[in-house]
């Protein structure tokens, strides 16, 4: 059984839609059928762009016509076109000036009257452009099977869709791609910095546990980069090129823990529309971060521990386990073992987040990383607000490595980006090095060790040979001047270890002696 010339060029068409192949190619194709299947010596295809016509696809027509538009306000027969649903003729004995007119390849010379056929093309019911067909000899229009003509013309709209939704997916590709380039240099940007021994050592324990798959618990203060170091783990590990999904523990209300874990069939509960996958199925093959583990409700802790055991997860709803390949991460600024001995932690659980635990220390342990960490905030400040060059000046230096950090790297970047802001406000100055002092910082006191009122009132009431009357600066230092030689006689007299024990940078250690009046080498001899 043969098939029909109309079949056979919607079959070539209809396949087009599935291959892979550029807007212009598949309009090419699309023109190339409709002259084999109508009586026609030059086809067009021509976008609307305002109140322009582009021509996109060619086929007989002279080959510089592909860089040409018409205005349609200059073309009456165009403006005919875009003004019907219907395809619209235009015989040879057209008074309207042929658009066309010396752009159809001859052999000879160029024709100037001929039959016309356009129609205007519709995309979600809004006009896209025309497709045109000419012909050198008058009357050939009259054989067309308008039922033929019809059918083309819509497969051709369909054509149209396809490729503008394939541009459309493929420009939102590059869009993705580019972002996540630019969130993998942002990353990269936010790297663990630091030289001090213990950044350092810390770096050398994740690279060493980052190849493998172990549960690994971050532990540490509130600000001290938990976070981080679960991107760490999960650049350095073999799981890099799979997603790491976040999931904040303590963000997630009690009832929908279950359900952001571990998904959820449609009707499981009110407001389950539909079907749902959780955090450890979107995380299969690569890394899950469960941050704040410790504000876990006591009754999903069981299901979780499920999962880690046996790497199987059931939705909501559902009465059927899915296989994941998970590795945890998790983190928390809990004492996870005081919880578990107060009951308000499963132990099994905390022992299988635990396989690996890490501590970051705490800022106040890291010495002079602060000016570090401070330098990275101050050019992150400097792009984000078009500023020039910035600098930290003495002062600030001084009072930065003073400073307690109580919210530690999280603290230092909030008191940067206030600082720069501060700065910015006043000094605009084109070319001008800006520098932060240590009252742009504003920080809440600069002793160079942190003291609490209470303690020195409890130093004052203990000490009978104190003045009654001392102003908070001299009840600091007499307070100061004590603990330092304290420690340093069961020190040894060991500045170094001194210095360690008070969480004190060496070298601002050295600084406090001296303004304090305390003389190691006299304290030696004495003894």
């Amino acid at each position: 059984m043969t098939s029909s010339p109309m079949a056979d060029s919607m079959i070539s068409v209809v396949s087009d839609l599935s291959r892979q192949m550029t807007a212009n190619s598949r309009y090419q194709r699309l023109l190339d059928s409709m002259q084999g299947l109508f009586p026609c010596d030059a086809v067009a295809l021509l976008q609307l762009r305002d109140t322009t016509l582009h021509p996109v696809a060619v086929s007989g027509l002279s080959d510089d016509t592909l860089g040409r538009t018409f205005v349609v306000e200059d073309q009456p027969r165009f403006a005919r076109i875009l003004l019907s649903h219907e395809p619209v003729r235009f015989e040879a004995g057209c008074e309207l000036p042929d658009p066309y007119d010396g752009l159809i390849a001859t052999a000879d010379s160029p024709l100037h009257v001929h039959d016309c056929l356009g129609v205007a093309l519709y995309i979600d019911e809004r006009p896209w452009g025309l497709l045109t067909l000419d012909a050198l000899t008058p009357g050939v229009f009259d054989t067309i099977n308008p039922t033929e003509l019809r059918t083309f013309i819509r497969l051709a709209e369909a054509t149209i869709r396809v490729s503008t939704l394939i541009q459309s997916l493929q420009r939102q590709v590059v869009r993705e791609h580019e972002v996540a380039r630019l969130l993998a240099a942002d990353m990269s940007r936010s790297e663990l910095i630091g030289e001090s021994p213990a950044i350092r050592g810390l770096i050398e324990e994740l690279d060493v546990v980052a190849r493998s798959d172990l549960a690994v618990l971050i532990s540490g203060e509130t600000g001290t980069g938990k976070e981080l170091v679960a991107r760490h783990l999960h650049a350095a590990s073999s799981r890099a090129d799979a997603p790491l999904v976040y999931v904040n523990c303590a963000a997630l209300p009690e009832n929908l823990v279950e359900s952001e874990l571990f998904g959820h069939t449609k009707g499981a509960f009110s407001g389950a529309t539909g079907t749902r996958s959780g955090k450890f199925e979107l995380a299969d093959g690569g890394t899950l971060f469960l941050d704040e583990i410790g504000e876990m409700p006591l009754a999903t802790q069981p299901k979780l521990l499920r999962a880690l055991q046996a790497g199987e997860v059931q939705r909501v709803g559902s009465d059927r386990y899915h296989r994941v390949d998970v590795r945890v991460i998790a983190a928390t600024n809990r004492d996870l073992k005081q919880e578990v001995a107060s009951g308000r932690f499963r132990a099994d659980l905390y022992h299988r987040l635990s396989v690996y635990p890490v501590l970051v220390p705490p800022l106040r342990e890291r010495g002079r990383d602060i000016l570090l960490l401070a330098g990275h905030f101050l050019e992150l400040n400097r792009r984000n607000l078009g500023l020039g060059a910035l600098r930290l000046d003495r002062s600030a230096r001084e009072a930065l490595l003073a400073h307690d950090w109580p919210g530690n790297v999280r603290e230092l970047e909030h008191l940067i980006s206030r600082a720069v802001l501060r700065l910015s406000a006043t000094h605009r100055k084109p070319g001008k090095v800006l520098s932060l002092t240590a009252e742009l910082l504003a920080l809440p006191c600069d002793s160079t060790t942190p003291v609490l009122l209470s303690d020195v009132t409890e130093y004052q009431q203990r000490s009978p040979g104190t003045p009654s009357v001392l102003s908070l600066r001299e009840a600091t230092d007499q307070f100061q001047r004590e603990l330092v030689c304290r420690v340093l006689r069961r020190k040894g007299y060991n500045r170094t270890a001194c210095a360690r024990e008070l969480s004190v940078d060496p070298g601002n250690f050295t600084r406090l002696l001296k303004r304090l009046g305390v003389d190691v080498e006299e304290m030696k001899r004495e003894v």
